[in-house]
């Protein structure tokens, strides 16, 4: 047994020559080790989630908070000595939205603190409100029109769509061995076919006479003369999900303040209400919108590559670091941008010189529809649209991903690719003492590795325990630093920044799925 090997073992990682040779990689076995003490003895994953989300606070799309994090975050590559840090604009995104003051209560039958905040996008109150409430419930035009003349100077008050039920499953949770084997023997089944076009254009017909009804309730309210609106879209236990009113863009119409309640105060105030007992609401928002700059930004920094062959490609790691408003989107995903920026921290500190180019980014703007990745996609690499191939398409090796909670790594969702199973099971193989030992052909959506698969590029999100990611935090006023293990940080950060390494050295870029054809944007 050399050295090299010594090393790795007595640092409890099992990187073995001949599996890292059988993977056509140049991988250091004393640096895979390496990479593994720096973080699980020397982590500072806890400390940038830290400054991510109590510090920098809550960070929506073209917010002040995103502003402060993208400048933290640029600041701090520079200091852990990354080349090429920088915040780099993407395109035009639309206007910005902050917060400044938000409080409701009940005053009528009796005081009563309330739990809310206002929806994104929302105009301010212009002062304190205090008024009486009315209860709107419609499902049709008809059932709405029933509501003109009552809303003036009023607090309309909707319906509670999802009322919270009694539940004596666990809000959290983590993926059992079998649950992980499943995933391991997925199948890709044949493609559906698809509906016919009867049904297809049912489909469609139903979706566009609820966005009608949506919009016509709104004008309504609007029109009427209403003073504010509370409305929520479900939760339970003080926990409530949380959006935007209105839309960001520049020229977006008027709307009315909105609150976003959690449902159980929303209901007791219909329950009153309903029950002829007058209800008199006390509310003040102060909301402010930012349009001297409408561009979106991605933060990006890199390791430069040190093989004159390879060191013009890419592999890229990332995650989103926008969030919602109503908590510091610590899950969601400043768990993802901590745990990337930690797998670039470490692999510098332990002194790796990487075949090729390694490039991190946090990706802005991701909660509005992935634009911060789709965007920095169509600019370097490809248009999904057309299927135009830029110069770099050609030199980016891999893409990994995090964006799923703050629960630890069990494995990574394949795509699709085949080619990639075995690579990615060698790769597993000394994490499976750390609990990571899935590689499946099933996806994941939903998250900014998608923008790279969408134009043939070998894209990749991790699995992650869900802890109480879909119950509890995401997207809510619960997503807080209180939800990140810190134990499971760490974990993440080793997995990732020692897949990252790996793709850095391999003789070749991992193994491409066919390209995809051309998918022209569709509008309802």
């Amino acid at each position: 047994m050399n050295k090299l090997q010594l090393l790795a073992l007595a640092s409890g990682l099992a990187f073995t020559a001949p599996a890292l040779a059988q993977q056509g990689t140049k991988a250091d076995p004393a640096m895979l080790a390496k990479i593994k003490d720096e973080g699980m003895n020397r982590s500072k994953v806890m400390e940038t989630a830290f400054y991510l989300t109590d510090v920098c606070g809550p960070r929506l799309a073209n917010s002040a908070g995103l502003a402060r994090a993208n400048e933290w975050t640029q600041k701090q590559f520079t200091t852990w000595g990354l080349a090429k840090s920088t915040i780099e604009p993407w395109g035009t995104f639309g206007r910005g939205w902050d917060i400044e003051k938000s409080y409701v209560a009940m005053t009528a039958p009796y005081y009563h603190t309330l739990i809310g905040a206002p929806k994104a996008w929302t105009p301010s109150t212009n002062g304190p409100l205090k008024k009486q409430v009315v209860v709107v419930k419609a499902t049709t035009e008809a059932e709405l029109d029933k509501y003109k003349g009552q809303l003036r100077d009023k607090i309309v008050l909707l319906d509670v769509a999802n009322p919270p039920k009694p539940s004596f499953e666990p809000d959290a949770k983590r993926y059992t061995a079998e649950e992980l084997q499943k995933m391991a023997d997925f199948k890709p089944e044949p493609p559906a076919a698809k509906p016919d076009d009867a049904e297809m254009e049912k489909r469609t017909a139903q979706r566009r006479t609820m966005m009608a009804l949506r919009t016509k309730m709104s004008d309504m309210i609007l029109s009427e003369g209403a003073a504010a609106i509370l409305s929520t879209r479900g939760g339970s236990d003080g926990t409530f999900f949380t959006s935007n009113g209105a839309p960001y863009a520049a020229d977006a119409k008027p709307v009315l303040p909105e609150l976003e309640m959690a449902p159980e105060d929303q209901l007791r105030l219909i329950r009153l209400a309903e029950a002829g007992i007058p209800v008199e609401i006390e509310l003040e928002t102060r909301t402010r919108f930012q349009n001297q700059d409408l561009k979106g930004y991605n933060v990006v920094a890199e390791i430069p590559g040190t093989d004159k062959k390879l060191k013009s490609e890419v592999v890229m790691l990332g995650a989103h670091i926008d969030s919602w408003h109503a908590a510091t989107g610590a899950t969601d995903n400043a768990a993802g941008c901590a745990v990337m920026m930690e797998a670039m921290r470490i692999l510098k500190a332990a002194g790796v010189q990487p075949r090729r180019t390694i490039r991190v980014a946090l990706w802005g703007e991701e909660e509005q529809g992935l634009f911060g990745s789709r965007n920095y996609v169509k600019n370097h690499f490809a248009d999904p649209a057309t299927m135009k191939l830029l110069p770099d398409h050609e030199k980016l090796a891999a893409y990994f991903n995090l964006d799923n909670g703050a629960g630890k790594i069990r494995g990574i969702y394949a795509q699709g690719n085949e080619a990639v199973v075995p690579v990615f099971t060698d790769w597993l193989k000394p994490f499976a003492e750390l609990g990571a030992t899935t590689v499946t052909l099933r996806n994941t959506g939903g998250t900014d590795h998608l923008s790279f698969d969408a134009v043939g590029l070998p894209g990749f999100q991790f699995i992650q325990d869900p802890l109480d990611y879909g119950t509890r935090t995401h997207h809510t006023n619960m997503d807080t630093y209180e939800r990140l293990p810190a134990d499971d940080m760490k974990q993440a950060s080793v997995v990732v920044a020692s897949f990252v390494y790996q793709a850095a050295m391999r003789d070749a870029k991992l193994p491409r799925k066919p390209l995809p054809a051309a998918k022209p944007e569709q509008r309802m």
